[in-house]
């Protein structure tokens, strides 16, 4: 680490501690507001929305289930058929595998791509169906962590509130200002912007040479891309391009856009419980897993192993030079931290125990800070775990926030605790285990086993990052990965909000002086090695024999 990556994210996290306060609070304004907008009311009336009913658990994710379906379907025609829409620039329709897997791939928040951006997506595939999944699946996100919010401050009732109203608002109130701020900050520093398709350009070389430079409405999707969990490149290089991520300043700005989100709803949560010590107590935890994260992955990349690794003071294959090994490791591991999946530098070519910090990162279960919403309720999941070990610890029944965690409730929690590690090691088994999977191995030995085990969490965990050599573009990887970016992404919705309804319906448990406080140092100290200890348990194996075993290699 030099003195520049040490400055880098001592900024960024000054910064974001500051920030995050008066957005989180303007969010929990957001969405606990009586009024609607004029624009909402259009919205409602047009789709036939009661704004002002309430739905319960299975309502509530009906409804999140029948958007969502509609949103894969769209998606999937239109990729088909953009040949022969406008701005299509040449592309021709996807093969219906691989539209399948992007359309899930978007829809589910994870956005893994099985091919190249530019020579692959036309512009309106890019506008009107990438991108306003990036606000849809966000939105969702941020609808289920409101439903558990509702579900630990209400009492007596099923109602966690309406998905519609928490869908548009979360849309329309906060993640379009947000980009179009954004997007003209990035825009000023030389992010590209516009309909352009492919044009010929003479190279340093002179003469005859010519290279095929194509533009693109870039600078519009970046920062939903950024701040929504998104994290699809318009190009294949994503934010490593230079009409992407032009310089170092636009580098820490678009890290910050991939933490500012969840980091700010953690505000919003202690908002809306009436606790604002309880949020500084979870925000002080993802900020000890994040900043270990960090210094591991930095002390990977800064060990000097080989001549050529000596000579130039760590590890730089695959990193952008405009950025530096700090610039790339501070981005993956921000990327990977908050279920973002965007990449600055080719994560197939850091140190093993580097690209292992990457993987660990969202084998924590994307908490540190996490997705858009997601990261808040997987936070809330592994508080609850602390909470009931903590309880059994002075032989108390577990209580949060004057609600009791007993063992209906822990039901829900230990199946949501399941659900990524299952099928994590089970999509990672199938693939090693058939032909078809070992053929898309870019490499053998461990680290094959790394690219794959990295693919199989990347989807389960809604990243969408990877180890570039591993060859999605399959039958088997296309139609596989639909399963896991699917089920990984509703299956754990669905035990949140089963879990929201029962603590709903709970009346106020009164608190004592036996009652353990979820906050405090040692409750930080609890917490965070709640999350680690899980981690641990449930992929200490796997990483062993690849990243770990990989590095002693």
């Amino acid at each position: 680490m030099t003195v520049y990556g040490w400055l880098q994210i001592v900024f960024l996290i000054t910064v974001l501690v500051a920030v995050h306060v008066p957005l989180g609070d303007y969010m929990a304004r957001a969405y606990t507001g009586t009024k609607h907008w004029r624009v909402e009311k259009a919205i409602y009336r047009i789709c036939g929305v009661n704004p002002d009913g309430e739905q319960d658990g299975r309502r509530y994710f009906g409804a999140l289930m029948a958007f969502t379906l509609i949103g894969i379907a769209a998606l999937f025609t239109l990729f088909m058929l953009q040949n022969r829409l406008p701005w299509d620039h040449g592309h021709p329709g996807l093969p219906w595998q691989l539209a399948l897997n992007t359309a899930v791939s978007f829809t589910t928040n994870t956005s893994w791509q099985n091919y190249a951006g530019e020579s692959t997506m036309g512009h309106l595939s890019v506008m009107a169906g990438l991108g306003v999944q990036a606000f849809a699946s966000a939105a969702v996100g941020l609808c289920v962590g409101l439903a558990l919010i509702r579900g630990l401050t209400r009492h007596g009732t099923r109602d966690l509130g309406n998905f519609w109203v928490d869908l548009i608002r979360s849309i329309v109130r906060i993640l379009l200002p947000l980009s179009i701020v954004a997007g003209l900050v990035l825009i000023g520093l030389g992010v590209e912007q516009n309909l352009n398709g492919t044009q010929l350009s003479n190279t340093l070389t002179g003469g005859a040479g010519s290279q095929k430079i194509i533009g693109g409405p870039i600078g519009s999707w970046e920062p939903i891309k950024l701040m929504s969990g998104d994290g699809g490149g318009f190009f294949n290089a994503n934010s490593a391009h230079p009409f992407e991520n032009p310089s170092a300043w636009s580098n820490t700005i678009e890290i910050l856009l991939m933490l500012l989100i969840p980091t700010a709803f953690i505000r919003t949560f202690g908002r809306m419980i009436g606790s604002l010590k309880h949020s500084w107590t979870l925000l002080t935890v993802v900020g000890i897993l994040f900043g270990l994260l960090v210094l591991g992955a930095n002390l990977a990349q800064s060990v000097h192993t080989g001549t050529v690794a000596q000579a130039v003071g760590g590890n730089v294959e695959g990193t952008e030079v405009r950025f530096g090994t700090p610039g790339s490791t501070l981005f993956g591991v921000a990327a990977t931290g908050s279920a973002d999946g965007a990449a600055n530098a080719s994560y197939d070519s850091f140190s093993s125990i580097g690209g292992g910090a990457l993987m660990a990162a969202m084998m924590l279960g994307e908490i540190a800070p996490g997705g858009t919403g997601s990261g808040l309720y997987g936070l809330i999941m592994i508080v609850l775990i602390a909470v009931f070990i903590g309880g059994l610890m002075i032989g108390r029944t577990p209580e949060y926030l004057s609600k009791r965690i007993g063992v209906g409730e822990m039901r829900y929690v230990v199946c949501y605790a399941l659900v990524a590690p299952t099928l994590i090691l089970a999509a990672s088994a199938v693939a090693i285990a058939l032909p078809a999977g070992r053929a898309a191995m870019g490499n053998s030995g461990a680290h094959g086993l790394s690219e794959i085990v990295y693919a199989a969490t990347s989807t389960t965990q809604s990243n969408g990052s990877a180890f570039g050599g591993l060859s999605g573009n399959t039958p088997f990887y296309n139609l596989g990965m639909c399963v896991t970016m699917f089920v990984g992404r509703y299956l754990p919705m669905v035990f949140v909000l089963a879990l929201a309804g029962r603590l709903a319906e709970q009346k106020p448990v009164a608190v004592t002086t036996g009652t353990l406080r979820a906050s405090g140092l040692n409750f930080v100290a609890l917490a965070t090695g709640a999350a680690m200890l899980l981690a641990l348990l449930n992929f200490l194996p796997a990483l062993s024999l690849g990243p770990l075993a990989d590095g002693m290699h």
